[in-house]
Parts: structure tokens; sequence; C-alpha cells
């Protein structure tokens, strides 16, 4: 382990310690090059969101601060991200108009709702829950909303008026207005969407976003393309935001409830397996908990500002470590940055044509398809190919909070089913001394007259019932010669009131009949359940052992006195 193992400590600022003169220097730098990068895609994602260009910039601001503050991730740059925009916009859009005043309040009490939901996760500890959203679905998730995102402004880099929300009349539109498109704005997004591509692929480290911004913005005031039929932003409001809570009505959060669950849904999954990937490149200790309370105080600081719900990016994440930062005071450096273009710099964006942040967002959303993710999976897992598809699917042909809502419950089902349908066997030795297991049927045994079933999870009320008929079918007939059933708990780690109760009803049927049903590899909490629940009381404490050792030599040794 490093120095930034034990840096996290404990308290404040713990993503900046220890500080030292030669890293603040570093950081500081990495911090510059990130706001150079970071400035583009963050006024790309208020395309995505719905909101103000204006309001990209207060997403970089105050909110980066907020988590520095009480997170522990030296990485993690939290800020506008594609994901929980497209979420707010899939909410907002039948509630406002996009970009209007009340549009931008709900947006920002969308932020403090979530905030507080977040620090209800935190006061729960319920960081963990992080891991119960899936990487399967996660991929099809993020890819529907690339392919959602990029459809949706198509129209604006092309010059095609749109007006339908949904993503399939969003692209009949565009397909039936191609006739109609605008050569010169079609010429101004190829040449951002390029320059964005080629600086990516020659030169990485070059904010190849920020080039093609202040190109478009230069060419668009020397060639006065405004006049030429290519629209452009127009006025943007400079100067630091105003702090304060927006102007809404306590039927407003009763209805955004939904909403703001489902950002809540994707920042805690996407920050924490965000975060984890850098701890663990960099052997960083990481307090998920601790950073749940700086995603609190962030999406605090941006529902005060004004702006919209900020996110762990995994992209702007990858922009810091790629500049070289090493600690959150390349995330405090950005912020500063972005605070003297705030006072300095937001006269030029006035000529920014519309089509390039468009552009702009094309190129986010062509990255959050991750065809080689889906590649993987389909190799590797067919079934899990069609969950992450079926999500992607959804996303795209009904809308991102569905699809969120979705992902969530497919991945909590295939928790389930995992358990209620464990791998379970028979045990039966090799000829080299090893095990091996063999399906569950009659006549199924390790030896004439015992059979050891592996059972490969928890017994609990969903899947008793099958262990219960599949201790049956071993021993089905008269004729079947078993005698002893050992089950293998290696695996059980526990067992419920109501699967406590089926077994003791299995143990009365098979004693019934002459056989014997015992326990073996019990851990000790698995051999507490079975105390409490009467099932030792029932079938004897003779017959629970916490080895498979000791249950096999109490078989051999009842078959010597028969």
């Amino acid at each position: 382990m490093n120095s930034e193992t034990n840096a996290a400590g404990s308290g404040w600022f713990r993503g900046i310690r220890p500080i030292t003169r030669s890293r603040v220097v570093q950081d500081a730098i990495a911090g510059v090059q990130l706001a150079a990068l970071s400035i583009p895609q963050a006024l790309g994602y208020t395309k995505i969101a719905g909101t103000p260009v204006v309001t990209g910039f207060y997403t970089l601001l105050l909110p980066p601060l907020g988590f520095a503050a009480f997170g522990s991730s030296r990485y993690l740059v939290v800020a506008a991200d594609s994901a929980t925009a497209a979420i707010l916009a899939g909410g907002l859009a039948a509630l406002a108009p996009l970009a209007s005043p009340r549009y931008v309040a709900l947006a920002s009490l969308v932020a403090l709702m979530t905030a507080a939901l977040l620090l209800l996760a935190r006061l729960l500890k319920l960081g963990f829950l992080a891991d119960f959203l899936s990487q399967t679905v996660l991929v099809g998730f993020l890819t529907g909303v690339g392919f959602q995102v990029g459809i949706a402004v198509l129209g604006e880099m092309l010059g095609i008026p749109v007006h339908s929300r949904s993503t399939v009349f969003q692209l009949a539109e565009v397909v039936r207005g191609l006739p109609k498109l605008h050569p010169l704005t079609l010429l101004v997004s190829a040449g951002v969407v390029f320059l964005i591509f080629a600086f990516h692929r020659l030169a990485p480290r070059i904010p190849g976003p920020l080039i093609a911004v202040v190109g478009a913005i230069v060419a668009s005031a020397l060639f006065h393309l405004s006049s030429r039929g290519v629209q452009v932003i127009g006025p943007v409001t400079g100067g630091l935001p105003g702090l304060g809570l927006p102007r809404v009505s306590w039927h407003d959060a009763a209805v955004l409830i939904p909403l703001a669950a489902s950002c809540v849904v994707v920042i805690v999954a996407q920050s924490a397996a965000t975060a984890r990937v850098y701890a663990m490149r960099h052997h960083q200790t990481l307090d998920e908990n601790a950073d749940l309370a700086g995603l609190v105080l962030a999406n605090v600081a941006a529902g005060f500002s004004g702006t919209f719900v900020v996110n762990g990016s995994p992209t702007q994440t990858e922009m810091v470590e790629s500049s070289g930062g090493r600690s959150q005071i390349a995330q405090m450096t950005m912020a500063v940055v972005v605070g003297i273009a705030l006072l300095l710099l937001t006269r030029p964006l006035e000529d920014l044509p519309r089509c390039a942040l468009g552009a702009i967002v094309f190129v986010i959303a062509v990255r959050l398809v991750d065809l080689r993710g889906l590649r993987e999976i389909l190799r590797e897992s067919p079934g899990e190919y069609a969950v992450a598809l079926m999500t992607a699917c959804v996303v795209v042909l009904v809308g991102v909070e569905q699809g969120i809502i979705l992902a969530m419950v497919v991945s909590l089902l295939r928790v389930v089913r995992h358990s209620y349908h464990p791998h379970t066997g028979v045990l039966v030795q090799t000829d080299a001394g090893g095990w091996q297991t063999l399906p569950v049927l009659p006549g199924t045994v390790t030896e004439p007259g015992m059979a050891i079933y592996r059972f490969g999870a928890p017994l609990f009320y969903a899947n008793a019932n099958r262990f219960s008929e599949e201790v049956s079918r071993l021993v089905l007939g008269e004729d079947s010669g078993v005698r002893w059933v050992i089950v293998d708990s290696e695996a059980m780690t526990n067992i419920d009131y109501s699967a406590a109760g089926v077994v003791r009803d299995l143990y009365r049927d098979l004693s019934d009949r002459g056989i014997v049903l015992a326990f073996a590899r019990v851990h000790p909490a698995l051999a507490a359940d079975l105390d409490r629940h009467r099932v030792t009381e029932a079938i004897g404490p003779s017959h629970v052992f916490s080895r498979l050792h000791d249950a096999l030599a109490a078989y051999e040794e009842s078959r010597r006195k028969s």
C-alpha cells in the first residue's frame, strides 16, 4: 500500500490530504486542464437537461467544492452527467417549457430533493445498495441513453425543426425533414464532431472539445453565421450564480419525488462504481457512506445555485486522472477556473452556434453507446445480454426514467432468482478422490444407502419447497435404498422461520420411512438458526455436524450397527 491508502483519514477534506507543495502544484495544473476539458462537456449537458447554457458552468462551480468537503474519493469528479441530465429532462419536459425560469426552478428543486434522499440513504448507511444495480443493466441503460440523446440532437445538428418528445418520432421527423436540411448548419456540426474525434485519437491530452467550441465561436463571429441561417445561443448571463431556494410549491415537490428517486438510484450506483474503480487502481481507502455525504452537499449546492442535479461523472473522473490530478485539489482548482470564466468569458458564448453544442452532445452520446461492453456480455452470457438489450430498448422507446426503474427491478430479480433457484446436486466421489456434482434424480446416490445433497443458497420461504421436493426425489420409491440424506450446508448461511417449518415437515416424512436427515458443514450462524427454529431439536443434535467428514463417519457407524 502506498501513502494514498492511509491518506483518507476522517473528517473534512479527506480527498486532499496529506497536502504537500509539489502535490498542490501538480494538482492545480491538472485542475486547469480539467476545466478546459469539462466546460464544453458541461455546456453540452445543459442541452440534454433542457436548462440554459450558463447552468452548465454552475454544475462545475459549487458542487465539486461540496463533494471535496465531505467525500472520501480523491478522484471522483462530481458535476453534470449525461444519465441524470437525461432522466431530469424526461421527467420535467411535460411540466414546463425547456430552459424557462419555471423549468430551472423545478430542476433546482429536483437537485434539493435528490440531496434529501441521498441524506436519508447516508443516515441509513445504504451505500451498499449500489451493488444491487448490476453492470449488465448499467451498460444497457447507458447505451439506451446514448441512442436517445444522440437522436434528440440530430435535428439541431442538421438544421431540421423537431417538435416531438418521443425518440422514435424525433427520428421520424429528422428522416422526413432531410430534404430541408441546412447545409451550413450541417457543415459546422460535422466540423465540431471531426475536431473532437481527431484530437481524441491523435492528441488525447489536448482539450479537443474546447478547441472545437472556440473554433465554432470564431467562425460564427467572422462569417456572421447567424445571418446565414445558423442559430446561435444568444446572450448568456454572466457573473456568479445567486444563491437561494427555488420558487416552487409543495405540490411540485410531491410530483417530483419519483423523478428524484430515479436520479438517486443512478447517482448511488454510478458514483460508487466510478469511485471504487479509481480507489482500487490507486490503492486508496474508500468510504462509500462518506461519499454519499459529499454527494448530498454537492446536490444541495446545485439546488441553491440554480442548476440541476449532479453526479459522479466517469468521463470527467477519467479526465482528471489523465491530466495528472491525484486529489480533490484538482477539482477545487477547476471550480476556481470556472468562476473566473463566469466573471470574464461569457460574452463570447453568445456567438456559439447551437448546432456546435448539439455536436458536442452527439459525441457524448456516441461514447455512451458501449458496443464493446455489449459484445463482451453476449460472448460470456447471452441471457444477461438480452437483459442489457431490453433495458436499452426501454430507454429509447419508452423513456429514461422507466429505463432506470426497469434496470433496478431486473437487477433485483436476478439476485432473487439466484437465491430462489440455486445450484443443487448430489456429491459423488470420483476415481481420483475428488468430488463431482450430479443432477438430483431418483436413484442418484453418493454411495449405496447414502446421498450427500448440496444446496447452494440460504434456505428461505421462496426456495424451501424446492429443497423439500429435491430431497424427496432422492428417496423416491421403496427400492431407492437411501437410508441417510446428508445436506451439505456450506452455502446455506441461514434459514428463516417458514423454511424451518418445511424442514421439520420433511424430517417427519423421512423419519416415518426410516430415513435419517442430517446437516453437515453447518456454519455457526446457521447452527444458531437451526436451534432457534427447533430444527436441531427435531432431527437431533447428533445429526448436525460442523464437518462433512464427521457426518460421513456417523453414517458409517450407523451402517455397521445395522
